[in-house]
């Protein structure tokens, strides 16, 4: 299993990033998972982190080297999300809790499956067509019948993780890859400002990610203006190990079948982990885990 990655998250005109995003891979099985913390509600940032840290310990658990059942797996992941959130409130009798979108996807055995809940998306690509988008649980993507969604708030979402009410969420079937496919998990703060033509004709142009995602960042801030809003969004290519002309990449051909690498903290955190939580110390981790990616890539050169 071969594939290029980047990942990239901005704080924009907020006061503080709320995104969050990573992956894992094993042998045989890699995950991607990207979490957008919802303004509005407290400590957005933290049930991001809550659900980045749950998907990926579960992955870590569950991948010994490949997941059984990918969907049973997804449908796990975000139950599992939901309810570190829910526990990390109810320790610290919060009166609302935090609350945050997310969408997940593994690659294995050669294709891509996903979940998502909220407005979080992935789009997969091939050459410069879009195969697939995920579909927003929000009332301008899904409107009540008799309401035109050009009328609704975008921003009004129908489910997240975190909320009283069980999360509702969407299984994709397994998508079969072939090489150079690209896909593109991100928040709205991406797709918000950047109509999908115009995103898709970037990310699956002849460029490598590490070129078009970094593109598709700054033309995001700029729309956004001095108010932007966090835009985060990690993007892969999938690679047949040793392809002709193909950027370097993670090959997990080599690695043994009891090997995790993570560019997410590993473990369900305990209440002590986030008492001394503050902006500055998640902004540090993002910091050295860029700066991890890119020293690995650098070898690979």
């Amino acid at each position: 299993m071969k594939f290029s990655v980047f990942q990239v998250s901005r704080k924009g005109g907020r006061l503080k990033n709320e995104d969050r995003m990573g992956y894992c891979y094993t042998r045989e099985s890699a995950l991607f998972v990207l979490a957008d913390g919802m303004g509005g509600h407290p400590e957005g940032e933290v049930a991001a982190q809550l659900a980045l840290q749950a998907v990926s310990a579960l992955f870590q658990r569950e991948a010994r080297p490949v997941l059984t059942d990918v969907r049973h797996f997804l449908s796990a992941a975000i139950g599992a999300a939901h309810q570190q959130i829910m526990r990390y409130a109810g320790r610290k009798a919060m009166l609302d809790t935090p609350r945050t979108t997310i969408v997940v996807a593994v690659l294995q055995q050669g294709c891509a499956t996903w979940a998502h809940c909220g407005d979080s998306r992935l789009y997969a690509v091939r050459g410069e067509r879009l195969l697939v988008r995920t579909r927003d649980h929000s009332h301008a993507e899904r409107p009540r019948p008799g309401v035109s969604p050009q009328t609704v708030n975008r921003n009004l979402l129908q489910t997240c993780l975190g909320s009283p009410v069980p999360p509702v969420f969407d299984l994709s079937d397994a998508l079969p890859l072939q090489q150079g496919d690209r896909l593109m998990l991100c928040s709205d703060g991406l797709w918000g400002v950047i109509e999908d033509a115009l995103l898709v004709r970037t990310l699956g142009g002849a460029r490598p990610v590490a070129d078009a995602a970094p593109e598709l960042v700054e033309m995001a801030l700029r729309r956004g203006g001095p108010q932007s809003d966090n835009v985060t969004l990690i993007a892969l290519e999938w690679e047949t190990p040793d392809a002709p002309g193909s950027e370097p990449g993670v090959s997990t051909d080599s690695i043994g079948p009891d090997v995790f690498a993570s560019s997410i903290q590993a473990g369900l955190p305990g209440e002590a982990d986030y008492d001394e939580l503050d902006e500055a110390a998640i902004e540090r981790s993002i910091a050295e885990i860029n700066e991890a990616i890119r020293r690995s890539a650098a070898r690979k050169t």
